[in-house]
C-alpha cells in the first residue's frame, strides 16, 4: 500500500544528491555526496532478503509483540532487530524500518561519506555537518513543522525515528501524535519510539516518557506531542 510521504516536501538537500529506493514495503529517500541509487537498491534487497528468510524459519519473530530471541544462526539485522526491541520490551519488528535504514546506510557511508537514509520517518545519519529537522506529527498537530532541533553527528552513526498512534499505518497501543527518539542507531531509536509511543495515554504520560527515556545512556534525546502537549529532553538544540 502506497503511503505519500509529504513530509519530504520540507527537505532541502544542499550539497547532496537525493535518491528514491523502494522494494515491498521499504521505501527509502537518501541524501549523499554521489548518487547511490544503485547500491542501495542492492543493499535494500540484501537486508530483506535476510530478513524475509529468516522470517520463514521462525514466524514468531514476525508476530511477537514482545522480545524473542532470534535461532543462533540468525543474520546481523536479525540480531540487532531483536537486540534493539529487547532493551525496550517490544517486539523485533519494531525496529524493522530503522535497522533497514541503519542497514543501508552504514555501507553507503563507506562508499560516500556523509549521508542521511530515512524510511518512513526513521532516519540514520552519518555526517560531518549538522543537520535540521522538523518534527512531523500530522497535518493537524500544532508541533508539525514548527518543533525543528539541530542534530550533530559529527561523523558518527545518529538515528531519528518517530512513532506515532494518529499518523501512519503502523501498530500502536498508545495515543501520542509523534513520539522521537535521537539515539546512537535508527535501529535503537525506533524501537525507543514505538516503546514510548505505546505508553502514551493521555498528556500526562509525556512526564513518564521523558523520566523512562534518561534511564538509557544511549539515548540522546526526545520529543513528545500529544494535543497541546509537547515534552522535550536531552540533547535536542531547539531552532526558534
Amino acid at each position: 500500500m502506497f503511503e505519500e510521504r509529504k513530509y519530504r516536501e520540507w527537505i532541502k538537500a544542499y550539497g547532496f544528491i537525493a535518491s528514491v529506493v523502494s522494494y515491498k514495503e521499504s521505501d527509502l529517500f537518501i541524501l549523499a555526496r554521489d548518487d547511490v541509487k544503485p547500491d542501495a537498491e542492492g543493499l535494500l534487497l540484501e537486508a530483506r532478503k535476510d530478513i524475509e528468510e529468516y522470517i520463514m524459519r521462525d514466524a514468531k519473530y514476525l508476530t511477537a509483540l514482545e522480545p524473542h530471541v532470534p535461532n543462533n544462526d540468525a543474520p546481523l539485522i536479525i540480531r540487532r532487530m531483536a537486540d534493539s526491541a529487547a532493551r525496550f520490551g517490544v517486539g523485533p519488528m519494531a525496529a524493522v524500518a530503522g535497522a533497514i535504514s541503519d542497514y543501508v546506510g552504514e555501507q553507503l557511508w563507506l562508499k560516500t561519506g556523509d549521508v542521511i537514509v530515512e524510511n518512513g520517518g526513521d532516519i540514520f545519519v552519518r555526517c560531518g555537518r549538522p543537520l535540521i529537522f522538523a518534527l512531523y506529527a500530522g497535518e493537524t498537530s500544532l508541533f508539525t513543522g514548527k518543533v525543528k532541533f539541530t542534530v550533530r553527528s559529527n561523523g558518527k552513526p545518529v538515528g531519528i525515528c518517530t512513532s506515532s498512534a494518529t499518523v501512519g499505518h503502523s501498530l500502536s497501543f498508545g495515543k501520542a501524535d509523534a513520539v522521537c527518539v535521537i539515539s546512537t542507531s535508527a535501529a535503537e531509536a525506533d524501537a525507543a519510539a514505538t516503546a514510548f509511543c505505546n505508553m502514551i495515554q493521555n498528556t500526562s504520560d509525556i512526564e513518564l516518557v521523558i523520566r523512562t527515556a534518561q534511564k538509557y545512556d544511549s539515548i540522546r534525546g526526545v520529543i513528545a506531542a500529544m494535543n497541546d502537549k509537547l515534552g522535550i529532553w536531552g540533547d535536542v538544540e531547539l531552532i526558534p
